[in-house]
């Protein structure tokens, strides 16, 4: 098989683990913390989780664990969008079962959680593992975004488990994935079954975390990579002087991409989703908040710039939200009779007297391509596509709509010329940055000792992140520590919670406490490609978000 000169070296890279991870596997003990309760709904979801709720958290040290070296035979599973460092994961885990006893097996699980299901999987081996080392993308097994969740599908689960002779399964994913990791574990108890489930946290969108998982793994990668393009964009941009660039960023629930890279860029503007729906700004406030800084540029003879938006910024303009909710429900009963209307008026016709009045006026002055597009077919919950609204385009089209209002006015004298740019799946399945080879074989080993030591109802943990890797600290936290209840599909279900940007957290005040000069004056930051040898302080290190984080 033909490879690449990187690909070659990257396969030889030796990812660093935390001191306690790197002694003899009958070395490492475990620590039992104080029991634990969940961030909300205490009372109810001790109820569900019954067996797995109030465990303790778990860190690793120095002691006797003859259990470390048991043969063990476990499954491991990628669930979700692919994140860089997903094969490390692996890797780690299939290496500490080795290192415990030679005679271990891992499967994996082709397809995601279905491949749970349907018993679809392969025997890991030397080859197949070391093919992939250290490189992105899950294409080692696939993924898949199939939720067990129907007694049917658990027991399906519960049989392939038992047919395979598993001690345990691990599911790699973010709070959605884990949080039937959670369920599983606790419906095997339900079973008086010894199969063990354990997590590990994954997802690009920086999301699942907690002063327990520091960061989920892809993060660090994902924008980095980002940060990379924003800033050749924006050497563009201050060469040829003439356009503003409008760029997406992945990131539905949370904006942790567009303020990290914010932060590692310095590009003129960058909305930020929370902030917009503390402030309640309306889509007229956020064009005008675009609009003043190119008018204040445009002074300083400087027509060109750069813009970050979240991919999930509409879901969080108030206005936009009523809407997407409004459609949401209507369209749960009438989407056959919608598609059966082909012309694009007469769907406004039908659709404008079932929504309020102030939706239905909104739906009929968005630009013609954007109000299709929250027409468009749902996902499989019966939610609006977010990354299918080309929201970098309606605020392209609406500050040229604004600017042209403002330069018949007198107030503005510039010239405004507008490119778009959506970021995503660029990021999803890079090269994983040293941090996250490091961070994804750590959480991996991780997994393997939670495991060996009998535990389930964990996801797998590393913390003190922004100290070299042999200075991590590895362990493990309850799931049930992380949910609360949300409604869904109109009852309350358990959730691991989302974490949003934090208003008052240090990162965003960073950022909040330089953009206005970005605004004005030229500040881009160009960070170039991701690094893999050379010094640690070039290669290894995390991400500002998580060096403000920590910063004393």
């Amino acid at each position: 098989m033909d490879i690449s000169a990187l690909q070659k070296a990257r396969y030889a890279y030796k990812p660093k683990l935390p001191a306690s991870l790197s002694r003899d596997a009958a070395e490492i003990a475990l620590k039992m913390g104080d029991p634990t309760e969940s961030v909300a709904d205490q009372a109810e979801l001790k109820g569900i989780f019954k067996h797995t709720y109030g465990k303790p958290v778990i860190t690793f040290e120095q002691g006797s664990n003859e259990k470390n070296r048991r043969t063990l035979t476990v499954g491991v599973i990628l669930s979700g969008g692919q994140a860089p460092g997903g094969h490390n994961v692996i890797a780690g885990l299939y290496d500490g079962l080795k290192k415990g006893n030679p005679d271990s097996k891992l499967y994996g699980f082709r397809g995601g959680p279905s491949g749970l299901i349907e018993n679809k999987s392969i025997l890991f081996t030397d080859q197949i593992i070391d093919a992939y080392r250290n490189t992105g993308g899950f294409d080692i097994i696939g993924s898949g975004r199939t939720k067990i969740e129907t007694p049917e599908q658990f027991a399906s689960a519960w049989e392939t488990a038992k047919k395979l002779s598993l001690n345990a399964v691990v599911i790699i994913g973010g709070d959605d994935s884990n949080t039937n990791a959670g369920l599983l574990a606790e419906y095997f108890l339900d079973k008086k079954s010894d199969i063990q489930v354990i997590g590990c946290p994954k997802t690009i969108d920086g999301d699942l975390k907690n002063q327990h998982i520091e960061a989920s793994f892809g993060f660090d990668t994902a924008v980095k990579t980002y940060s990379e393009l924003i800033g050749n964009i924006q050497r563009d941009a201050n060469s040829a002087k003439k356009y503003w660039h409008f760029i997406k960023l992945m990131g539905r629930a949370a904006s942790h991409i567009t303020l990290e890279c914010a932060l590692q860029t310095q590009p003129n503007i960058s909305l930020i989703s929370e902030e917009l729906e503390a402030k309640k700004w309306s889509l007229r406030q956020t064009v005008d908040y675009i609009c003043d800084a190119v008018v204040k540029r445009a002074e300083n003879k400087e027509n060109f710039g750069v813009v970050l938006i979240p991919e999930g910024l509409v879901e969080f303009i108030p206005e936009m939200k009523k809407l997407i909710e409004e459609l949401n429900d209507i369209l749960a009963v009438h989407e056959k009779t919608l598609v059966g209307i082909e012309d694009f008026h007469k769907q406004l016709d039908f659709m404008a007297p079932k929504l309020s009045p102030a939706s239905a006026e909104l739906l009929r002055h968005l630009p013609q391509s954007i109000a299709k597009e929250l027409l468009m077919d749902r996902d499989p919950h019966g939610n609006v596509q977010v990354s299918l609204i080309e929201t970098e385009k309606l605020l392209m089209n609406m500050t040229k709509k604004r600017l042209d209002e403002l330069k018949e006015a007198g107030v503005y004298k510039g010239k405004f010329s507008a490119l778009g740019h959506f970021f995503g799946y660029e990021g999803r399945c890079a090269f994983p940055s040293n941090f996250d080879a490091d961070y994804g074989y750590a959480l991996g080993f991780s997994a393997f000792v939670l495991i060996a030591s009998g535990q389930t109802g964990y996801i797998s943990s590393v913390k003190n992140l922004v100290a070299p890797a042999d200075q991590w600290i590895a362990g493990g936290v309850p799931f049930t520590m992380m949910m609360n209840l949300e409604q869904r599909h109109g009852s309350k279900k358990p959730v691991i919670r989302k974490a949003l940007v934090e208003l008052d957290g240090a990162p965003f005040k960073t950022f909040a406490a330089s953009r206005d000069a970005w605004a004005v004056k030229t500040s881009f930051l160009y960070p170039g490609s991701i690094q893999y040898y050379g010094p640690p302080e070039v290669c290894d290190q995390p991400t500002k978000t998580l060096q403000l984080e920590h910063k004393k």
